[in-house]
């Protein structure tokens, strides 16, 4: 999946177990097997490809830091 569609105000990228990909704009909480905004900042979804090994392991600032 390339990540050239991130909102600018997205600080936060993550995949849920089912392989969907959101960006969010505050960090966002674990549920059972993807993550949630909690009514906090904005979400939008980028897409989705293959679904993780680990998906509690995808949650990653953004951007990455060089």
């Amino acid at each position: 999946m390339t990540f050239d569609k991130v909102p600018a105000w997205a600080a936060w990228l993550a995949q849920d177990a089912d392989g969907t990909w959101w960006a969010y704009e505050v960090e966002p909480n674990k549920q059972d097997h993807g993550w949630y905004e909690n009514e906090v900042g904005r979400i939008v979804r980028l897409g989705q490809t293959e679904p993780p090994a680990d998906w509690e392991t995808t949650l990653t600032a953004w951007p990455p830091k060089a």
